[in-house]
Parts: C-alpha cells; structure tokens; sequence
C-alpha cells in the first residue's frame, strides 16, 4: 500500500505534468526537476545533504527561509535533468520521498521550468 502523503506527491505529478504540457512546454526536451527538502534543524537537513551527495545526487547550496507564521526552516534542491514522462518522475519521487523519511527531513514536492 502506498503512503498517503506519498499518494499526494503522485497527484501531484500527475497535475504538474499534465499542466505543463497543455500549456505547450516542449515534451521532446529534458526539463530540470528540482525536488525540494526542508527542515526546521538545519543540521538534520544538512546531514540529510550529505546523504544525498554520497548517492551521488546534484545538490543545491541550503537556504534559510521564513515561513508565514515566522519560523525559520531551512531548505535544499536535488536536481535532476528528466523528460516529462510521469512514471519516471513518479519513481524518482518516490526515491526523493523515502530518502527524506530516511533522514527525518521534508519532501516538500518539485517543481520545473516551462521549456520552449
């Protein structure tokens, strides 16, 4: 059975994709996909980082933030370079998913750019 919040993220693709490519992204070219970790313990998450490095994944330099209610959280990316097709980014979703589980972080989804 699949996580619930995992099944969300899944929707999530789905949406995104589906999205992106009516609003006439080029489907032909490989689009970078930037899955977002976030924590409220910056060493957890730079741990979590590290972890990510030694699977030999792209990592984006952490950030600060401030949410709405004026907690401070702090972030990372891993970015990977894929063409637009739902179940390789379902699976590469899944790995992001349950790396953070692993390393007690956030998965808070990814995101893309609008390739012409």
């Amino acid at each position: 059975m699949i996580d619930e919040e995992l099944q969300q993220w899944f929707d999530h693709t789905d949406m995104l994709v589906t999205e992106l490519l009516e609003d006439g992204t080029n489907e032909e070219v490989y689009h970078t996909i930037e899955h977002h970790f976030a924590s409220s313990d910056f060493d957890l998450l730079e741990k979590s980082a590290i972890a990510a490095f030694k699977l030999g994944l792209e990592i984006e330099e952490p950030e600060e933030a401030e949410l709405e209610n004026g907690d401070k959280v702090f972030a990372f990316d891993i970015v990977t370079e894929q063409m637009l097709d739902v179940t390789v980014i379902k699976k590469e979703t899944q790995e992001m998913f349950e790396l953070a589980k692993k390393c007690g972080v956030d998965y808070d989804g990814w995101g893309t750019y609008f390739e012409e």
